[in-house]
């Protein structure tokens, strides 16, 4: 590994070279002729191979320097396993993907970049509120450079049949349209659904969509003490009126309670994301890389998508909008070989002109601030930045994307289940489930 003072001099390059505008969509920001090779550099992730390679190709031929940099995508199922255990043999990659929400957990495994070198304030200046958990004790655990936000997908016919010619723009419209959209058998079983909104086991991004009912509330999962320390945040403070967890979690699990009018989702019908292709299910929450994927299922489905809903204020209007995402990072493996080259291409892949080529690849927003709303709007004659309607609202959708500091996703995976699990059982009240699934909290955060 090389000294420091070569370390943060690399690093001060490549970030300068950020800072450099009109740079076009392939140029490599750092490195001159094909004499400055970086070095062979090996990238995991879980993103589709053909697309990300395509885009490292190109730069390549307007620049060699990235010559010998690989991409392999692994399986999403067992990326996890499979890094930790190259990683700890020394045979994993340089960099890797790393989305935010693993951020903590994986931090063991990260180089990270020094504030002296990339300082927070910057980092926050360049890039989305949602990619924020990428900001470590010790530096910038990854370079973000797409983000993938929840939208809300909605079946036309579905709506329309029942007289609606739009989908909700906030949550309390809900109700009239579960009444009149939800279809039951003789048996009073749920055979045409509304929202899928509830259960746990059944509902695709059942725990990121009551994560973003809870932010949306006011209120996060965890949080960070006087010291630093990240501390959970499910349950309201001695003496504080603001019960975000447990309004967010009585909304939730109501439309999944046959006493309730909004009764319109349970456990025996099929998983959410296969109920909507199947055109049973009208409104799914889903994320937008997810479009493809629905359309493939059933080409002839009459969809379209739309913003999250919101919770409406006093006034009738939203007071502040708030959404969530995944963001994806370029993250330095701890136990590269090849350090320089590896921040160096971090650096490049995410830098405006390369992340804007991903996002259009891979038909999600970037996560730099300056590609979703370009400064003084798209420089004059640039069809890079003229975006699609669909494409606008995914930007936008990202653009007031949060996100909470999640200890352990699989860990936190199961908080979440019980939490809902206990009320829509009966096992707990609501309240003592919210506090419940406080304290496992504490526990996965050693509290």
């Amino acid at each position: 590994m090389p000294k420091l003072s070569v370390f943060q001099t690399v690093l001060l390059a490549v970030f300068g070279a950020l800072a450099v505008s009109g740079v076009l969509i392939f140029a490599l920001v750092v490195g001159g002729g094909g004499g400055n090779s970086v070095g062979p550099v090996t990238i995991w992730g879980t993103l589709e191979e053909g697309a990300f390679r395509a885009v490292i190709r190109q730069i390549s031929e307007n620049n060699d320097a990235l010559s010998q940099v690989t991409y392999i995508a692994k399986d999403e199922k067992t990326y996890a396993s499979e890094l930790t255990e190259a990683l700890a043999s020394g045979t994993g990659p340089d960099i890797f993907l790393m989305r935010q929400d693993y951020a903590v957990r994986d931090a063991g495994k990260v180089l990270p970049i020094p504030f002296d070198n990339f300082p927070e304030t910057q980092f926050r200046n360049a890039f989305i509120e949602a990619a924020n958990p990428f900001i470590g004790t010790a530096g910038i655990l990854a370079v973000p450079f797409l983000a993938d936000p929840l939208v809300l997908y909605w079946n036309r016919d579905m709506l329309s049949s029942a007289g609606f010619a739009n989908p909700p723009r906030y949550w309390d419209e809900l109700n009239g349209m579960v009444q009149a959209i939800t279809v039951r058998d003789d048996a009073g079983q749920v055979v045409k659904s509304a929202v899928s909104f509830g259960e746990y086991r059944n509902v695709t991004h059942a725990k990121d969509i009551l994560a973003t009912l809870i932010l949306q509330a006011g209120s996060s999962i965890t949080a960070k003490d006087s010291t630093g320390r990240l501390v959970p945040a499910l349950a309201a403070r001695t003496g504080d009126r603001l019960q975000a967890a447990d309004s967010a979690l009585r909304f939730y699990t109501e439309f999944a309670d046959p006493s309730k009018a909004s009764y319109t989702w349970s456990r025996a019908l099929s998983e959410s994301r296969v109920a909507f292709a199947a055109g049973d299910l009208a409104l799914y929450i889903g994320y937008a890389s997810e479009k493809p994927i629905i359309s493939r299922t059933n080409p002839n489905l009459n969809f379209a998508v739309a913003p999250m809903p919101q919770i409406r204020a006093a006034n009738g209007e939203v007071q502040k909008a708030v959404n969530t995402a995944w963001v994806y990072g370029f993250a330095t493996t701890r136990t590269t070989k090849n350090p320089q080259g590896a921040f160096i291409v971090a650096s490049t892949l995410a830098a405006r002109d390369v992340s804007l080529a991903l996002s259009t690849v891979y038909g999600i927003p970037s996560a730099r601030r300056d590609v979703l709303t370009p400064p003084g709007g798209a420089p004059q004659g640039d069809d890079l930045f003229k975006f699609s309607s669909e494409q606008e609202l995914f930007n936008k959708q990202a653009i007031i994307s949060r996100a909470w500091t999640d200890p352990d996703p699989d860990r936190t995976n199961e908080v979440f289940r019980a939490m809902i699990e206990n009320v829509t059982t009966g096992a707990l009240r609501l309240s003592e489930a919210v506090q419940r699934a406080h304290q496992e909290m504490g526990n996965i955060l050693g509290i």
